[in-house]
Protein backbone atom coordinates (compact mmCIF):
# COMPACT_ATOMS: atom_id res chain seq x y z
CA UNK A 1 0.00 0.00 0.00
CA UNK A 2 1.62 3.42 -1.11
CA UNK A 3 0.53 6.74 0.01
CA UNK A 4 0.47 9.69 -2.22
CA UNK A 5 0.67 13.31 -1.25
CA UNK A 6 -0.38 14.45 -4.83
CA UNK A 7 -4.15 14.46 -6.26
CA UNK A 8 -5.46 11.39 -6.43
CA UNK A 9 -8.11 9.96 -8.77
CA UNK A 10 -10.04 8.69 -5.29
CA UNK A 11 -9.88 12.33 -4.17
CA UNK A 12 -11.31 13.79 -7.64
CA UNK A 13 -13.52 11.09 -7.61
CA UNK A 14 -14.61 12.30 -4.35
CA UNK A 15 -14.79 16.06 -4.96
CA UNK A 16 -16.62 16.18 -8.02
CA UNK A 17 -19.96 16.30 -6.97
CA UNK A 18 -18.25 19.27 -4.48
CA UNK A 19 -17.51 21.08 -8.06
CA UNK A 20 -21.09 20.56 -9.56
CA UNK A 21 -21.95 22.37 -5.91
CA UNK A 22 -20.19 25.47 -6.16
CA UNK A 23 -21.22 25.71 -9.87
CA UNK A 24 -24.32 25.47 -8.91
CA UNK A 25 -24.64 27.69 -6.08
CA UNK A 26 -23.65 30.74 -8.58
CA UNK A 27 -26.46 29.69 -11.06
CA UNK A 28 -30.14 31.87 -11.25
CA UNK A 29 -32.96 29.45 -10.38
CA UNK A 30 -34.94 32.10 -12.49
CA UNK A 31 -32.93 32.10 -15.78
CA UNK A 32 -31.29 28.87 -15.36
CA UNK A 33 -33.67 26.31 -14.21
CA UNK A 34 -32.98 23.99 -16.94
CA UNK A 35 -29.14 24.49 -16.83
CA UNK A 36 -29.23 23.86 -13.38
CA UNK A 37 -31.02 20.07 -13.79
CA UNK A 38 -28.41 19.46 -16.14
CA UNK A 39 -25.31 20.63 -14.59
CA UNK A 40 -25.82 18.66 -11.40
CA UNK A 41 -26.83 15.61 -14.04
CA UNK A 42 -23.76 16.19 -15.70
CA UNK A 43 -21.73 16.26 -12.78
CA UNK A 44 -22.89 13.25 -11.43
CA UNK A 45 -21.82 11.72 -14.86
CA UNK A 46 -18.52 13.19 -14.60
CA UNK A 47 -18.13 11.34 -10.89
CA UNK A 48 -19.50 7.81 -12.82
CA UNK A 49 -16.60 8.37 -14.86
CA UNK A 50 -14.22 8.87 -12.74
CA UNK A 51 -15.03 5.76 -10.49
CA UNK A 52 -14.94 3.98 -13.66
CA UNK A 53 -11.41 5.06 -14.25
CA UNK A 54 -11.14 3.99 -10.23
CA UNK A 55 -12.26 0.59 -11.29
CA UNK A 56 -9.76 -0.07 -14.50
CA UNK A 57 -6.79 0.98 -12.17
CA UNK A 58 -7.56 -1.37 -9.02
CA UNK A 59 -5.87 -4.78 -8.79
CA UNK A 60 -8.23 -7.49 -8.05
CA UNK A 61 -5.18 -9.41 -6.24
CA UNK A 62 -4.28 -6.83 -3.89
CA UNK A 63 -6.21 -7.27 -0.69
CA UNK A 64 -5.28 -3.87 1.03
CA UNK A 65 -6.08 -0.41 0.35
CA UNK A 66 -5.50 0.59 -2.87
CA UNK A 67 -5.09 4.12 -4.87
CA UNK A 68 -4.63 5.97 -1.22
CA UNK A 69 -3.75 9.23 -0.62
CA UNK A 70 -2.84 10.78 2.66
CA UNK A 71 -2.63 13.76 4.21
CA UNK A 72 -1.71 15.21 7.57
CA UNK A 73 -4.42 17.94 9.28
CA UNK A 74 -3.96 17.83 12.27
CA UNK A 75 -1.15 15.48 13.07
CA UNK A 76 -0.82 16.15 16.89
CA UNK A 77 -4.19 14.62 17.23
CA UNK A 78 -3.72 11.59 15.25
CA UNK A 79 -5.93 13.30 12.37
CA UNK A 80 -5.20 13.21 8.24
CA UNK A 81 -7.21 13.22 5.03
CA UNK A 82 -6.68 9.46 4.50
CA UNK A 83 -8.85 8.03 1.49
CA UNK A 84 -8.64 4.89 -0.68
CA UNK A 85 -10.46 2.12 -1.60
CA UNK A 86 -10.44 -1.99 -1.08
CA UNK A 87 -12.49 -4.99 -2.93
CA UNK A 88 -15.05 -3.93 -0.40
CA UNK A 89 -15.46 -0.28 -1.14
CA UNK A 90 -14.89 -0.24 -4.44
CA UNK A 91 -18.44 -2.23 -5.30
CA UNK A 92 -19.84 0.43 -3.12
CA UNK A 93 -18.20 3.52 -4.75
CA UNK A 94 -19.18 2.45 -7.76
CA UNK A 95 -22.89 1.79 -6.75
CA UNK A 96 -23.43 5.44 -5.58
CA UNK A 97 -21.82 6.77 -8.69
CA UNK A 98 -24.26 4.64 -10.57
CA UNK A 99 -27.37 5.50 -8.46
CA UNK A 100 -26.87 9.08 -8.45
CA UNK A 101 -27.12 9.79 -12.10
CA UNK A 102 -29.98 7.77 -12.35
CA UNK A 103 -32.16 9.80 -9.41
CA UNK A 104 -31.15 13.05 -10.75
CA UNK A 105 -31.90 12.36 -14.10
CA UNK A 106 -35.59 10.81 -12.76
CA UNK A 107 -35.93 14.14 -11.33
CA UNK A 108 -36.35 15.95 -14.03
CA UNK A 109 -39.96 15.88 -14.23
CA UNK A 110 -41.14 14.99 -11.04
CA UNK A 111 -44.39 17.12 -10.13
CA UNK A 112 -43.64 17.81 -6.61
CA UNK A 113 -40.39 19.52 -7.52
CA UNK A 114 -41.86 21.76 -9.89
CA UNK A 115 -44.89 22.19 -7.47
CA UNK A 116 -43.21 23.66 -3.93
CA UNK A 117 -40.18 25.41 -6.39
CA UNK A 118 -36.52 25.73 -4.48
CA UNK A 119 -35.47 23.29 -8.02
CA UNK A 120 -31.27 24.65 -7.21
CA UNK A 121 -31.68 23.68 -3.39
CA UNK A 122 -32.92 20.22 -4.48
CA UNK A 123 -30.09 19.86 -6.63
CA UNK A 124 -27.63 20.85 -4.01
CA UNK A 125 -28.90 18.87 -1.71
CA UNK A 126 -28.45 16.02 -4.18
CA UNK A 127 -24.77 16.79 -4.91
CA UNK A 128 -24.11 17.62 -1.74
CA UNK A 129 -25.62 13.72 -0.29
CA UNK A 130 -23.22 11.96 -3.26
CA UNK A 131 -19.98 13.43 -2.04
CA UNK A 132 -20.90 12.01 1.67
CA UNK A 133 -21.86 9.15 0.62
CA UNK A 134 -19.19 8.72 -1.02
CA UNK A 135 -16.72 9.78 1.20
CA UNK A 136 -18.23 7.18 4.10
CA UNK A 137 -16.77 4.59 1.46
CA UNK A 138 -13.65 6.20 0.76
CA UNK A 139 -12.36 7.80 4.00
CA UNK A 140 -9.87 5.78 6.40
CA UNK A 141 -9.72 7.80 9.24
CA UNK A 142 -12.25 7.69 11.91
CA UNK A 143 -12.99 11.57 12.50
CA UNK A 144 -13.17 12.40 8.71
CA UNK A 145 -15.58 8.59 8.12
CA UNK A 146 -17.62 10.37 11.18
CA UNK A 147 -17.80 14.02 9.43
CA UNK A 148 -19.22 12.28 6.44
CA UNK A 149 -21.29 10.25 7.88
CA UNK A 150 -23.47 13.04 9.81
CA UNK A 151 -23.12 15.31 6.31
CA UNK A 152 -25.05 12.46 4.75
CA UNK A 153 -28.43 13.14 7.30
CA UNK A 154 -28.58 16.63 6.22
CA UNK A 155 -29.22 16.90 2.28
CA UNK A 156 -31.20 13.59 3.29
CA UNK A 157 -33.52 15.31 5.96
CA UNK A 158 -34.05 18.44 3.44
CA UNK A 159 -35.09 15.90 0.93
CA UNK A 160 -37.49 14.53 2.60
CA UNK A 161 -38.67 17.30 5.06
CA UNK A 162 -39.56 20.05 1.78
CA UNK A 163 -39.89 17.16 -0.84
CA UNK A 164 -41.66 14.77 0.78
CA UNK A 165 -45.55 13.54 1.28
CA UNK A 166 -47.71 14.51 3.29
CA UNK A 167 -46.25 13.79 6.50
CA UNK A 168 -42.86 14.35 5.94
CA UNK A 169 -41.61 16.69 8.67
CA UNK A 170 -42.77 13.72 10.88
CA UNK A 171 -40.37 11.36 8.40
CA UNK A 172 -37.86 13.93 8.19
CA UNK A 173 -37.24 13.83 12.16
CA UNK A 174 -37.79 10.58 13.03
CA UNK A 175 -34.76 9.32 10.84
CA UNK A 176 -32.69 12.23 11.63
CA UNK A 177 -33.02 11.73 15.36
CA UNK A 178 -32.98 7.89 15.29
CA UNK A 179 -29.13 7.73 13.44
CA UNK A 180 -27.95 10.83 15.11
CA UNK A 181 -28.98 8.72 18.23
CA UNK A 182 -26.97 6.28 17.10
CA UNK A 183 -23.88 8.12 16.14
CA UNK A 184 -23.57 9.23 19.55
CA UNK A 185 -22.59 6.46 20.52
CA UNK A 186 -20.14 5.63 17.67
CA UNK A 187 -18.67 9.32 18.23
CA UNK A 188 -17.76 7.95 21.66
CA UNK A 189 -16.10 4.86 20.81
CA UNK A 190 -13.81 6.15 18.07
CA UNK A 191 -12.38 8.58 20.23
CA UNK A 192 -11.71 5.94 23.04
CA UNK A 193 -10.49 3.79 20.06
CA UNK A 194 -8.32 6.71 18.36
CA UNK A 195 -6.83 7.61 22.13
CA UNK A 196 -5.50 4.34 22.82
CA UNK A 197 -4.30 4.21 19.62
CA UNK A 198 -2.52 7.15 19.15
CA UNK A 199 -4.12 7.81 15.47
CA UNK A 200 -7.35 7.95 13.92
CA UNK A 201 -6.22 6.37 10.64
CA UNK A 202 -7.82 2.47 10.18
CA UNK A 203 -5.18 0.54 8.34
CA UNK A 204 -3.11 1.43 11.29
CA UNK A 205 -5.51 0.82 14.12
CA UNK A 206 -6.36 -2.71 12.64
CA UNK A 207 -2.74 -3.64 11.82
CA UNK A 208 -1.75 -2.69 15.93
CA UNK A 209 -4.90 -5.12 16.96
CA UNK A 210 -3.29 -7.62 14.63
CA UNK A 211 0.15 -7.55 15.92
CA UNK A 212 -1.28 -7.84 19.68
CA UNK A 213 0.07 -3.76 20.19
CA UNK A 214 -3.38 -2.56 20.81
CA UNK A 215 -5.59 -4.81 22.67
CA UNK A 216 -8.74 -4.26 24.07
CA UNK A 217 -9.81 -6.74 27.07
CA UNK A 218 -12.95 -9.18 25.99
CA UNK A 219 -14.35 -11.24 28.77
CA UNK A 220 -18.06 -11.74 28.41
CA UNK A 221 -20.57 -9.22 27.32
CA UNK A 222 -19.73 -6.56 29.95
CA UNK A 223 -16.12 -6.09 29.07
CA UNK A 224 -14.27 -3.03 27.27
CA UNK A 225 -13.85 -4.41 23.36
CA UNK A 226 -17.83 -5.36 23.70
CA UNK A 227 -18.70 -1.91 24.76
CA UNK A 228 -16.83 -0.36 21.73
CA UNK A 229 -18.04 -2.79 19.51
CA UNK A 230 -21.32 -1.99 20.80
CA UNK A 231 -20.96 1.35 20.29
CA UNK A 232 -20.19 1.22 16.45
CA UNK A 233 -22.73 -1.56 15.83
CA UNK A 234 -26.00 0.44 17.18
CA UNK A 235 -25.13 3.38 14.94
CA UNK A 236 -24.48 1.03 12.12
CA UNK A 237 -27.33 -1.33 12.57
CA UNK A 238 -29.97 1.79 13.02
CA UNK A 239 -29.07 2.60 9.76
CA UNK A 240 -29.04 -0.82 7.97
CA UNK A 241 -31.89 -0.88 9.42
CA UNK A 242 -31.47 -4.24 11.70
CA UNK A 243 -34.55 -5.22 13.74
CA UNK A 244 -36.21 -3.86 16.04
CA UNK A 245 -34.05 -0.55 15.15
CA UNK A 246 -36.25 -0.39 11.47
CA UNK A 247 -39.44 1.70 12.38
CA UNK A 248 -37.73 4.71 11.11
CA UNK A 249 -37.45 3.19 7.55
CA UNK A 250 -41.22 2.69 6.58
CA UNK A 251 -41.77 6.23 7.60
CA UNK A 252 -38.82 7.77 5.64
CA UNK A 253 -39.25 5.91 2.72
CA UNK A 254 -43.09 6.63 1.77
CA UNK A 255 -42.64 9.94 2.56
CA UNK A 256 -39.66 11.13 0.46
CA UNK A 257 -39.55 12.02 -3.31
CA UNK A 258 -38.70 9.42 -5.42
CA UNK A 259 -35.00 9.99 -5.70
CA UNK A 260 -34.77 10.35 -2.32
CA UNK A 261 -36.40 6.45 -1.82
CA UNK A 262 -34.18 5.50 -4.48
CA UNK A 263 -30.61 6.88 -2.79
CA UNK A 264 -32.07 5.91 0.96
CA UNK A 265 -32.37 2.15 -0.20
CA UNK A 266 -29.92 1.78 -3.41
CA UNK A 267 -27.26 3.58 -1.12
CA UNK A 268 -27.53 5.22 2.54
CA UNK A 269 -28.79 1.91 4.19
CA UNK A 270 -25.56 0.31 2.50
CA UNK A 271 -23.25 2.22 4.86
CA UNK A 272 -24.73 0.99 7.85
CA UNK A 273 -23.36 -2.95 6.44
CA UNK A 274 -20.15 -1.54 4.86
CA UNK A 275 -19.55 -0.10 9.01
CA UNK A 276 -19.74 -3.58 9.59
CA UNK A 277 -17.30 -5.19 7.56
CA UNK A 278 -15.05 -2.03 7.57
CA UNK A 279 -14.73 -1.30 11.10
CA UNK A 280 -16.85 -3.89 14.05
CA UNK A 281 -14.61 -6.77 12.23
CA UNK A 282 -11.50 -6.01 11.96
CA UNK A 283 -10.78 -3.66 14.98
CA UNK A 284 -12.72 -5.63 17.42
CA UNK A 285 -12.23 -9.56 15.98
CA UNK A 286 -12.99 -11.18 19.59
CA UNK A 287 -16.06 -9.63 20.23
CA UNK A 288 -17.37 -9.74 16.50
CA UNK A 289 -17.09 -13.62 16.94
CA UNK A 290 -18.37 -13.89 20.53
CA UNK A 291 -21.68 -11.82 19.68
CA UNK A 292 -22.12 -13.48 15.74
CA UNK A 293 -24.66 -15.44 16.77
CA UNK A 294 -26.51 -12.89 18.33
CA UNK A 295 -26.37 -10.31 15.34
CA UNK A 296 -27.07 -13.12 12.80
CA UNK A 297 -30.46 -13.39 14.81
CA UNK A 298 -31.36 -10.26 14.43
CA UNK A 299 -30.70 -10.75 11.13
CA UNK A 300 -32.83 -13.32 10.46
CA UNK A 301 -35.83 -11.84 12.44
CA UNK A 302 -35.26 -9.04 9.98
CA UNK A 303 -35.81 -11.44 7.27
CA UNK A 304 -38.86 -12.91 8.55
CA UNK A 305 -40.64 -10.08 9.75
CA UNK A 306 -39.76 -7.38 7.11
CA UNK A 307 -41.05 -10.42 4.34
CA UNK A 308 -44.08 -11.39 6.60
CA UNK A 309 -45.17 -7.55 7.26
CA UNK A 310 -44.67 -6.39 3.26
CA UNK A 311 -47.20 -9.09 2.55
CA UNK A 312 -50.00 -7.21 4.90
CA UNK A 313 -49.58 -3.49 3.38
CA UNK A 314 -51.96 -2.33 1.22
CA UNK A 315 -49.42 1.07 0.02
CA UNK A 316 -46.72 -0.30 -2.91
CA UNK A 317 -44.05 2.02 -1.14
CA UNK A 318 -44.71 0.37 1.70
CA UNK A 319 -44.62 -2.79 1.06
CA UNK A 320 -41.26 -2.21 -0.98
CA UNK A 321 -39.69 -0.29 2.14
CA UNK A 322 -40.55 -3.42 4.63
CA UNK A 323 -38.51 -5.82 1.54
CA UNK A 324 -35.44 -4.21 2.49
CA UNK A 325 -35.43 -4.83 6.00
CA UNK A 326 -35.95 -8.56 4.90
CA UNK A 327 -33.72 -8.23 2.07
CA UNK A 328 -30.79 -6.39 4.52
CA UNK A 329 -31.70 -8.85 6.96
CA UNK A 330 -29.64 -11.30 4.66
CA UNK A 331 -26.35 -8.75 4.62
CA UNK A 332 -26.51 -8.96 8.35
CA UNK A 333 -26.33 -12.65 8.06
CA UNK A 334 -23.64 -12.87 5.51
CA UNK A 335 -21.51 -10.74 7.23
CA UNK A 336 -21.39 -12.65 10.72
CA UNK A 337 -21.64 -15.50 9.50
CA UNK A 338 -18.24 -14.78 9.53
CA UNK A 339 -16.94 -16.57 5.90
CA UNK A 340 -15.32 -15.48 2.77
CA UNK A 341 -18.31 -16.93 0.69
CA UNK A 342 -20.34 -14.98 3.47
CA UNK A 343 -18.74 -11.60 3.45
CA UNK A 344 -18.71 -11.79 -0.48
CA UNK A 345 -22.65 -12.34 -0.94
CA UNK A 346 -23.68 -9.84 1.57
CA UNK A 347 -21.54 -7.60 -0.37
CA UNK A 348 -23.20 -8.16 -3.34
CA UNK A 349 -26.67 -8.26 -1.79
CA UNK A 350 -26.23 -4.57 -0.96
CA UNK A 351 -25.12 -4.03 -4.98
CA UNK A 352 -28.66 -5.52 -5.57
CA UNK A 353 -30.49 -4.74 -3.44
CA UNK A 354 -29.93 -1.15 -4.29
CA UNK A 355 -30.16 -1.67 -8.00
CA UNK A 356 -33.47 -3.67 -7.78
CA UNK A 357 -35.09 -1.76 -5.14
CA UNK A 358 -34.31 1.28 -6.51
CA UNK A 359 -35.45 -0.01 -9.56
CA UNK A 360 -38.52 -0.72 -7.68
CA UNK A 361 -39.14 2.97 -6.06
CA UNK A 362 -38.70 4.29 -9.42
CA UNK A 363 -41.35 2.39 -11.09
CA UNK A 364 -43.66 3.59 -7.93
CA UNK A 365 -42.45 6.97 -8.65
CA UNK A 366 -43.80 6.77 -12.31
CA UNK A 367 -46.91 5.43 -11.12
CA UNK A 368 -47.49 7.94 -8.86
CA UNK A 369 -47.04 10.89 -11.31
CA UNK A 370 -49.75 9.04 -13.40
CA UNK A 371 -52.43 8.19 -10.70
CA UNK A 372 -51.14 10.38 -7.51
CA UNK A 373 -51.81 7.05 -5.57
CA UNK A 374 -49.66 4.41 -4.16
CA UNK A 375 -52.77 2.14 -3.39
CA UNK A 376 -52.55 -1.41 -4.68
CA UNK A 377 -56.47 -1.16 -4.83
CA UNK A 378 -56.72 2.04 -6.77
CA UNK A 379 -54.76 -0.22 -9.82
CA UNK A 380 -55.25 -3.65 -11.60
CA UNK A 381 -54.73 -4.57 -14.98
CA UNK A 382 -52.83 -2.00 -15.82
CA UNK A 383 -50.33 -4.31 -18.36
CA UNK A 384 -52.22 -4.40 -20.54
CA UNK A 385 -52.53 -0.62 -20.72
CA UNK A 386 -48.79 0.24 -20.49
CA UNK A 387 -47.23 -3.21 -22.09
CA UNK A 388 -43.85 -1.87 -21.87
CA UNK A 389 -44.19 -0.71 -17.92
CA UNK A 390 -45.21 -4.04 -17.29
CA UNK A 391 -42.96 -5.89 -18.97
CA UNK A 392 -39.88 -3.97 -16.86
CA UNK A 393 -41.90 -4.01 -13.92
CA UNK A 394 -41.85 -8.00 -13.86
CA UNK A 395 -38.47 -8.27 -14.66
CA UNK A 396 -37.62 -5.58 -11.66
CA UNK A 397 -39.97 -7.79 -9.21
CA UNK A 398 -38.54 -11.21 -9.87
CA UNK A 399 -35.06 -9.64 -9.08
CA UNK A 400 -35.87 -8.53 -6.39
CA UNK A 401 -37.53 -12.15 -5.48
CA UNK A 402 -34.54 -13.57 -6.12
CA UNK A 403 -35.41 -15.48 -9.42
CA UNK A 404 -32.12 -17.26 -10.77
CA UNK A 405 -30.60 -15.70 -13.30
CA UNK A 406 -31.23 -12.56 -11.82
CA UNK A 407 -29.02 -10.05 -9.64
CA UNK A 408 -31.21 -11.07 -6.38
CA UNK A 409 -30.49 -14.90 -6.33
CA UNK A 410 -26.73 -14.20 -6.58
CA UNK A 411 -26.19 -12.67 -3.24
CA UNK A 412 -28.82 -14.90 -1.37
CA UNK A 413 -27.72 -17.70 -2.74
CA UNK A 414 -23.63 -16.81 -1.42
CA UNK A 415 -24.89 -15.83 1.98
CA UNK A 416 -27.01 -18.80 2.24
CA UNK A 417 -23.88 -21.07 1.68
CA UNK A 418 -21.63 -18.90 4.22
CA UNK A 419 -24.08 -19.66 6.43
CA UNK A 420 -23.88 -23.59 6.02
CA UNK A 421 -20.31 -23.19 6.04
CA UNK A 422 -19.61 -21.05 9.10
CA UNK A 423 -17.95 -22.01 12.50
CA UNK A 424 -19.89 -19.89 14.42
CA UNK A 425 -23.48 -20.23 13.01
CA UNK A 426 -25.78 -22.77 12.96
CA UNK A 427 -27.83 -24.69 10.09
CA UNK A 428 -30.98 -23.42 11.72
CA UNK A 429 -29.66 -19.81 10.47
CA UNK A 430 -29.70 -20.80 6.91
CA UNK A 431 -33.29 -22.78 7.17
CA UNK A 432 -34.96 -19.87 8.73
CA UNK A 433 -33.48 -17.76 5.82
CA UNK A 434 -34.47 -19.85 3.06
CA UNK A 435 -38.01 -19.45 4.62
CA UNK A 436 -37.61 -16.12 3.72
CA UNK A 437 -36.95 -16.41 0.27
CA UNK A 438 -40.07 -18.48 -0.04
CA UNK A 439 -41.84 -15.29 1.48
CA UNK A 440 -40.34 -13.16 -0.76
CA UNK A 441 -41.81 -14.57 -3.48
CA UNK A 442 -45.11 -14.74 -2.11
CA UNK A 443 -45.56 -10.70 -1.37
CA UNK A 444 -43.92 -10.06 -4.51
CA UNK A 445 -46.18 -11.78 -6.60
CA UNK A 446 -49.39 -10.87 -4.49
CA UNK A 447 -48.40 -6.91 -5.60
CA UNK A 448 -47.59 -7.92 -8.67
CA UNK A 449 -50.97 -9.50 -9.19
CA UNK A 450 -52.96 -6.93 -7.55
CA UNK A 451 -51.15 -3.94 -9.75
CA UNK A 452 -50.60 -5.58 -12.65
CA UNK A 453 -52.86 -8.49 -13.67
CA UNK A 454 -56.57 -8.91 -14.05
CA UNK A 455 -59.09 -7.02 -15.93
CA UNK A 456 -58.64 -2.63 -15.99
CA UNK A 457 -62.08 -2.49 -13.84
CA UNK A 458 -61.14 1.10 -13.24
CA UNK A 459 -61.82 4.25 -15.75
CA UNK A 460 -58.55 5.81 -14.40
CA UNK A 461 -56.16 3.38 -15.63
CA UNK A 462 -57.65 2.22 -19.26
CA UNK A 463 -55.92 5.68 -20.69
CA UNK A 464 -52.91 5.43 -18.37
CA UNK A 465 -49.81 6.72 -20.68
CA UNK A 466 -46.82 3.96 -21.41
CA UNK A 467 -43.26 4.74 -20.77
CA UNK A 468 -42.13 7.25 -22.28
CA UNK A 469 -38.82 7.85 -23.32
CA UNK A 470 -36.83 9.58 -20.39
CA UNK A 471 -38.72 7.11 -17.93
CA UNK A 472 -37.04 3.60 -20.29
CA UNK A 473 -33.93 6.12 -19.97
CA UNK A 474 -33.98 5.40 -16.60
CA UNK A 475 -34.44 2.30 -16.47
CA UNK A 476 -32.31 1.02 -18.89
CA UNK A 477 -29.06 1.01 -16.58
CA UNK A 478 -30.89 -0.61 -13.72
CA UNK A 479 -32.25 -3.73 -16.49
CA UNK A 480 -28.57 -3.82 -17.52
CA UNK A 481 -27.30 -4.58 -13.82
CA UNK A 482 -30.01 -6.74 -12.79
CA UNK A 483 -29.07 -9.09 -15.95
CA UNK A 484 -25.05 -8.05 -15.77
CA UNK A 485 -24.86 -8.95 -12.41
CA UNK A 486 -27.45 -12.63 -12.51
CA UNK A 487 -25.73 -13.97 -15.60
CA UNK A 488 -22.04 -13.08 -14.68
CA UNK A 489 -21.39 -12.58 -11.49
CA UNK A 490 -17.43 -13.51 -11.47
CA UNK A 491 -16.81 -10.40 -12.77
CA UNK A 492 -18.05 -9.02 -9.31
CA UNK A 493 -16.52 -11.74 -6.93
CA UNK A 494 -12.95 -11.12 -8.31
CA UNK A 495 -13.04 -7.36 -7.27
CA UNK A 496 -13.74 -8.65 -3.55
CA UNK A 497 -12.24 -11.78 -2.98
CA UNK A 498 -9.06 -11.14 -2.05
CA UNK A 499 -10.17 -8.67 0.59
CA UNK A 500 -12.98 -10.89 2.02
CA UNK A 501 -10.27 -13.60 2.39
CA UNK A 502 -7.70 -11.42 4.18
CA UNK A 503 -10.35 -10.17 6.63
CA UNK A 504 -11.75 -14.05 7.67
CA UNK A 505 -7.90 -14.94 7.78
CA UNK A 506 -7.54 -11.81 10.27
CA UNK A 507 -10.98 -13.44 12.15
CA UNK A 508 -9.61 -16.68 11.90
CA UNK A 509 -7.73 -17.21 15.06
CA UNK A 510 -10.90 -15.96 17.11
CA UNK A 511 -13.20 -18.24 15.04
CA UNK A 512 -11.20 -21.48 15.82
CA UNK A 513 -11.32 -20.58 20.12
CA UNK A 514 -15.12 -20.04 19.61
CA UNK A 515 -14.71 -23.00 17.89
CA UNK A 516 -13.20 -25.51 20.68
CA UNK A 517 -14.34 -23.78 23.39
CA UNK A 518 -17.58 -24.71 21.47
CA UNK A 519 -19.91 -21.81 22.73
CA UNK A 520 -18.94 -18.07 21.93
CA UNK A 521 -18.78 -16.31 25.78
CA UNK A 522 -21.15 -13.24 24.97
CA UNK A 523 -24.07 -15.66 23.87
CA UNK A 524 -23.65 -17.25 26.80
CA UNK A 525 -23.58 -14.54 28.87
CA UNK A 526 -26.72 -12.91 27.51
CA UNK A 527 -28.53 -16.20 28.09
CA UNK A 528 -27.64 -16.01 31.79
CA UNK A 529 -28.50 -12.75 32.26
CA UNK A 530 -31.96 -13.45 30.05
CA UNK A 531 -32.78 -16.48 32.57
CA UNK A 532 -31.91 -14.70 35.28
Amino acid sequence: MEFSSSLSLTTITLFLPMVGFTILLFMNEQKDKEAIKWTAFGFSVATFIASLLMAFQFDNNDSGLQLAQRINWLPSLGISYFVGVDGLSMLLVLLSTVIMPIAIFASFNAGVIEERGRVKLYYLFMLLLEWAMIGVFVVQDLIIFYIFWEVTLVPMYFLIGIWGAENRVYAAVKFFLYTMAGSVLMLLALLYVGGQAGTFAVPEIVAQVQSGQLSFPMDGIFSTQSFLFLGFLIAFAIKVPVWPLHSWLPDAHVQAPTAGSVILAGVLLKMGTYGMVRFCLPMFPQASVEWAPIIAALGVIGIIYGAWVSFAQTDIKKLVAYSSVSHLGFVVLGIFSLTSAGIQGATLQMISHGVSTGGLFLLVGMLYERRHTKLMAAYGGIWKVMPLFGGISLVVSLSSMGLPGLNGFVGEFTILLGTLGSDVLGTLFALFATAGVIMAAVYILYMFQKVYMGEVDKAENKNLPDMNWQEVAVMVPILLLIFWIGLQPSAWFDVMDATANALVNQLQPHIEAVKNSGVPTAFHDLMMHIWA
